[in-house]
């Protein structure tokens, strides 16, 4: 299928190395900041997996149910960060920066209501469900007491997956790559120093910790109006100069 496409395109358009243009490369060059970026990010849950299996198989199967339905609740708040990534998009590249910055306070306040609305939802909805993923009272034990991490968390990872969002609208992808690989670091020493002495409680705190870390770098980023967001925020700094 992957052949036809490409032979019928080419009865369109030349695809030829010679005819990659700047365009192309400023494509590709994004495209390999975000791999770098999905790497890190990967290593660093997989990490947390992995220091979670040395648990033992209860904690691990306990585990994996928070994961899960962390991951779960990730999807809903992706969706937020792909609208306002849209969103800020469409104002950012017709200049448009005074609606573009109302978009960015607007998503983020949406982000954190949500956060705060799904972690009530989990905090007391969760004894309801929790029977489809086992039946092992155990692991549903190790579950319960993980789901106080899932609910606590929704918040920051609400704001962090919009974050994430606000970076792709303006195509400031360098910081955005850059940034999760410090984070990933920071979290994964962390994971190794806390997760043998506090169990889970460490693995779900390294967790946390890599969630607050990128929300945190995100606002700094907004904090320091450079990159892409100097543009972004510069009708606001020339309206207070006149005044």
């Amino acid at each position: 299928m992957a052949f036809i496409l490409l032979w019928k395109l080419n009865e369109k358009v030349v695809l030829s190395p010679n005819a990659i243009d700047g365009g192309v490369t400023r494509y590709l060059k994004s495209g390999g900041l975000l791999i770098g970026r999905t790497i890190a990010s990967l290593l660093t849950m997989t990490l947390a997996t992995s220091m979670a299996a040395q648990e033992g198989p209860v904690s691990m199967a306990g585990h994996q149910i928070c994961l899960q339905v962390w991951l779960a609740i990730s999807l809903i708040n992706d969706a937020l960060a792909l609208a306002g990534q849209a969103l800020l998009a469409s104002e950012y590249t017709r200049g448009n920066y005074k609606q573009a910055r109302l978009i960015v306070l607007r998503v983020l306040q949406i982000g954190a209501m949500t956060g705060t609305a799904l972690a009530f939802l989990l905090f007391f909805g969760f004894g309801s469900f929790s029977s489809i993923f086992t039946t092992e009272m155990a692991v549903l034990d190790i579950a319960r007491s993980g789901v106080l991490f899932v609910a606590a968390s929704q918040p920051i990872n609400a704001i962090a997956f919009i974050f994430d969002g606000l970076y792709y609208g303006v195509s400031d992808f360098a910081f955005s790559a850059y940034s999760m690989v410090f984070v990933g670091l920071v979290s994964s020493a962390f994971l190794l120093i806390a997760s043998p002495i506090f169990g889970l409680a460490g693995v779900w705190s390294g967790l946390f910790l890599f969630m607050s870390l990128r929300v945190a770098a995100g606002f700094w980023r907004l904090g320091t109006k450079k990159g892409p967001w100097k543009v972004v925020w510069s009708e606001s700094e020339m309206g207070m100069m006149e005044e």
